[in-house]
């Protein structure tokens, strides 16, 4: 049967217009021009500035032969040109490729080849890193350097374009691309590769416009809300806030390296209302000498991922001025796309089971149509008990294109209709997810499946623990058994007979760490722990005894 409301009304370019979160900026610069968009430093730099720089950036790509299906990459900190690079890089039809600053130069050179980048954008600080990756490369791509005014001690290379005057090149009414569709790739980010080479996600217009406008409803980010830059801009395109700023006309606040002090005093000088950052944001912070500190005439909230934050650390921050909000996601969905959205009834229960709740992920954001724990053999849901383990997975707008030029890991991670994200969880009754583990860090010993997170959260709620994160370490008769790396908290003391009989009174037997490693916990550049270098040294140490 012809569905009558589909006759003679097709689309048309009055009713229909491929969706882009390109178009906020240009509604920002319009209803706001004279409204400050950025500050980094003493620079102050209004809407009506920002989206002509943008347009700028846009037009000098393009007049370097740069468009439609190229790839534009930026080595980038926190500061405005990162920012410019998220409208004017996809102004032109080109794709962002955002690349963390810490990685090895090998890795970065895997990247630029990968992504067969015509242009980079680098800041001066990361220079050597740039000339040692494309002593590797393949590709030769254009080098444009970005002199950043609050960092000094950059070295000028001569050979490469300085960007202001690249930008000088660059018309500020230039007519910006729209995308032809909006399934069109916007970025790509590279995942961490701890396994092998990185695999590159690429991101639509689509979903980023969504996503954007996500982080806003689900942040409850009013109009000219205050946003400080402690998440990196390269992860997941800075969960897609550089987008979001500019739907509500706010004011981002650019901080090109996290430190107590100048966090603290961004905080109070700028009125600051929301920020991101994983767990050890707020340690650093809240551990921070009481001088660094300032008081705060007003609420900030706070949004976290990674692993849950300690009780202690829940309750110093609420003591402080903030409001902590857990987010889950991946880069394969644009950063966060789970919300452990708070119930005000909650607010009343004792501190334990406030700790309890806000552990959990939570449910998904309004842009992700589909979130669910299933069993990855069957694809059928797991019983809503909190009990039941499976893998979360998602579908929907806001889940990648896929993996680019790997068209088999694309599909091995689309089985069944969803994106399997590789984590393992349980349902609550109530519909909210948890997190047990990576599907790769399960520890099994004897047979048993022991859950990594289930360990830290029994190391966490000792005072001395500051940092934990369990790993499998190789064991003769077990097969595996956990081990577990612990950073003590300031001012304590406890050892590993100390820490084996807590373990004891909170785990059951099989589920206590063989060994106890006392040190520095390595972390990437947003937080995340690095288990797979404790992997390797809990296989070094398997071979020279208990702990």
């Amino acid at each position: 049967m012809v569905n009558p409301y589909n006759t003679d009304l097709d689309r048309n370019p009055a009713n229909y217009q491929p969706l882009t979160p390109l178009t906020f900026l240009e509604r920002a610069a319009s209803v706001y021009p004279d409204y400050t968009a950025i500050i980094h430093g003493a620079l102050r730099r209004s809407y009506r500035e920002f989206y002509a720089r943008s347009r700028r950036l846009a037009s000098a790509l393009a007049g370097r032969g740069i468009g439609r299906g190229d790839t534009v990459s930026a080595l980038l900190a926190n500061t405005p040109a990162m920012l410019e690079s998220h409208y004017g890089v996809p102004m032109c039809g080109a794709v962002l490729h955002s690349i963390n600053t810490r990685l090895d130069a090998e890795t970065v050179a895997f990247q630029l080849d990968h992504a067969a980048a015509r242009l980079i954008i680098v800041d001066s600080e990361f220079m050597p890193l740039l000339h040692e990756a494309l002593g590797l490369t393949r590709v030769k791509p254009f080098v444009v350097q970005y002199d950043d005014p609050e960092f000094h001690g950059g070295q000028r290379d001569h050979e490469a374009l300085d960007y202001e005057d690249f930008l000088a090149h660059g018309d500020p009414d230039f007519d910006w691309l729209m995308p032809e569709d909006e399934w069109d790739a916007i970025s790509i980010n590279y995942t961490s590769g701890t396994t092998g080479n990185p695999k590159g996600v690429v991101s639509h217009h689509r979903g980023a416009y969504l996503l954007a406008q996500g982080n806003a409803l689900t942040t409850s980010m009013a109009k000219h809300a205050v946003y400080l830059w402690t998440l990196p801009m390269f992860h997941c395109n800075g969960w897609c806030f550089p987008w979001t700023l500019s739907a509500i006309a706010g004011t981002h606040v650019c901080l090109r390296q996290v430190r107590a002090e100048p966090i603290w005093s961004a905080l109070a000088e700028h009125a600051v209302t929301h920020m991101c950052g994983a767990p050890v944001v707020m340690s650093l912070m809240i551990g921070a000498p009481d001088h660094e500190k300032r008081s705060l005439g007003h609420k900030v909230q706070f949004f976290t991922a990674a692993a849950p934050p300690p009780e202690k650390l829940l309750a110093d921050m609420q003591q402080a001025g903030f409001e902590v909000t857990h987010l889950y996601g991946l880069t394969e969905t644009y950063g966060p796309a789970v919300v452990n959205d708070w119930h005000q009834g909650w607010s009343d229960l004792p501190p334990e089971q406030q700790a309890a709740l806000k552990a959990r992920q939570g449910v998904r954001y309004l842009p992700l149509e589909g979130l669910d724990v299933l069993d990855p053999e069957t694809m059928t849901p797991v019983p809503r008990d909190g009990k039941t383990m499976g893998e979360v997975m998602f579908r929907g707008n806001v889940v990648m294109k896929g993996y680019f030029k790997n068209p088999e890991a694309t599909r091995e991670s689309f089985q069944g209709g969803w994106f399997h994200s590789g984590d393992l969880g349980v349902i609550h009754p109530d519909g909210y997810i948890q997190l047990k583990d990576r599907s790769k860090d399960v520890i099994i010993s004897g047979g048993e499946n022991i859950s990594s997170m289930e360990v830290e959260e029994v190391l966490y709620r000792h005072p001395s623990v500051a940092v934990a994160a369990v790993v499998a370490m190789p064991h003769p008769k077990w097969g595996e058994t956990p081990c577990a790396f612990i950073e003590k908290a300031a001012g304590h003391e406890v050892d590993a007979a100390g820490m084996r009989d807590w373990c004891k009174e909170n785990l059951a037997s099989y589920k206590v760490p063989g060994r106890f490693v006392f040190a520095e916990i390595p972390r990437t550049s947003t937080g995340k722990i690095q288990k797979f270098h404790l992997r390797e040294q809990a296989r070094i140490l398997s071979g020279d005894g208990g702990g």
